[in-house]
């Protein structure tokens, strides 16, 4: 009877942030994040390859969010701005491997004081610790490198099925599908008729390692399975609230470590029995800084000024579509290469890049070395020229229509009918970047904590250069 009345309550029009107030019953938490998987190799977002029921089943449950980005294209920092709900330059800890601002609060620590357990199995990749207080869940590889990708899931059955009064938050983080992609059946894959997508080099090798990457999105599809298992078991799927995402790109060229879609898109679905209609889609923009504050307001907390990001219940609801206007994304490649700064901003419909040192040649060293990479470079086609000379030598400005390039293959930044949208689109990252004190260029150098504590990033602009 109670949860009943949890669930009218969430369904009428009371804020939401109250109702969970006024209930001594709160919902549980289940956040699965993927590790280097591209949004259109998820069955419900258009894979043509391979087959994801576990998380096709999560999307006829719920809702599927067809704009959801990260804002950075790397590990650290997406983790980063997940845990704190911080634009990377806000926190401070937006280059690969670097570490937070000393000060900055996450999400074990908001939802602890909300009465939350909050656990975390699998890859952490998160710097200070300190500021990071998860309760470390067993089970899950931690190492996102490691070749080896066995797991159990006795530690989140524990962490789930505790005796306690306490909610849960426990955030299953896999490493898959991670490089070196040893896990999953690869056999299962056909080289021969692979349909890869078309920013990439069509070589053996790249089939060969394409495969090898998608049987490690099978593995990761059996693991959400497995949790989803467990939830149903111990009859915690009425009142538990689960979001999957899929992380930036995988680690081929043009994805991972770049600002176009195949790397700051993801895959984003929400289920939440008896509050989220199932079947249903929307396309407001949302980012991933928005997860913490929605997980502060369904535990009846009030989302504090820092958190950059906005809640999302209104959308889990069904009240509204629109969300965010503008998505905004950063890349510094230092430590992963040379210096090569990039910013970029989408309204849905158009993506603007901004290369901020056009004259440079784009290096990530791990890309380089590997196998199906060393294979581009020796086809001498027009296709392999193409696509390398894009992934490598890019103009100041790239403007695409998303919707119709979802690749991002024609640029539209020269043409004359694009002045005005290209104008607007510079206008307002230029604002964003002032708002987040990103001074561009002198930003993608070696990282030095900054000990002090996160401001408001509106309380004191500085300058843009």
């Amino acid at each position: 009877m109670e949860k009943s009345l949890i669930s009218l309550c969430l369904l009428s029009g009371l804020s939401i942030g109250n109702s969970f107030a006024q209930t001594p019953s709160k919902p549980n938490i289940l956040l699965i994040v993927a590790d280097d998987c591209a949004y259109y190799d998820i069955g419900c977002f258009g894979a043509v390859n391979n087959k994801t029921p576990n998380i096709d089943a999560l999307a006829r449950q719920g809702i599927k969010f067809n704009c959801a980005y990260n804002s950075v294209s790397m590990s650290t920092p997406t983790r980063h701005c997940l845990y704190t709900g911080m634009y990377p330059m806000h926190h401070g800890g937006y280059a690969n491997h670097s570490r937070v601002n000393d000060d900055v609060k996450s999400l074990p620590s908001y939802l602890g004081e909300l009465g939350y357990r909050v656990g975390l199995a699998g890859k952490w990749h998160i710097n200070p610790l300190a500021n990071f207080p998860f309760e470390e869940v067993s089970g899950f590889p931690k190492g996102c490198t490691s070749p080896k990708t066995d797991y159990t899931t006795d530690g989140i059955k524990e962490f789930m099925g505790r005796e306690t009064s306490q909610p849960f938050c426990l955030v299953l983080a896999s490493i898959n599908p991670h490089v070196p992609w040893t896990g999953g059946n690869a056999s299962v894959f056909d080289r021969k008729k692979l349909q890869l997508p078309p920013h990439f080099v069509d070589t053996e090798a790249t089939r060969e390692y394409y495969a090898r990457y998608l049987a490690e999105i099978g593995l990761l599809d059996q693991q959400i399975g497995d949790a989803m298992k467990i939830l149903q078991d111990k009859d915690l799927l009425k009142n538990t609230l689960i979001i999957f995402i899929s992380e930036q790109g995988p680690q081929f060229a043009g994805a991972k470590w770049t600002n176009w879609s195949a790397g700051v898109k993801s895959a984003m679905l929400a289920s939440w029995k008896g509050v989220i209609r199932p079947g249903t889609e929307t396309s407001a923009i949302v980012q991933y800084e928005d997860i913490l504050p929605t997980f502060i307001e369904i535990a009846g907390g009030n989302v504090p000024d820092v958190i950059d990001g906005k809640s999302l219940v209104n959308i889990l609801q069904g009240k509204t579509e629109k969300h965010h206007k503008y998505a905004y994304h950063v890349h510094n490649n230092i430590p992963e290469g040379p210096a090569y700064p990039i910013r970029s901003i989408s309204d849905g419909k158009y993506r603007l890049i901004w290369n901020l040192t056009p004259e440079a040649t784009y290096i990530e060293k791990h890309i380089e070395k590997n196998e199906w990479h060393v294979s581009w470079k020796t086809q001498d086609t027009e296709q392999a020229r193409r696509i390398l000379k894009r992934y490598q030598h890019r103009p100041e400005y790239e403007l695409y229509d998303i919707t119709k390039d979802p690749f991002e293959l024609d640029n539209l930044a020269d043409k004359i009918e694009y002045k005005q949208k290209k104008a607007e689109l510079i206008r307002e990252l230029e604002s964003w970047m002032k708002q987040q004190k990103d001074t561009g260029i002198d930003k993608d150098v070696p990282r030095t904590p900054n000990k002090k504590r996160a401001q408001n990033p509106s309380a004191a602009l500085l300058p843009f250069s």
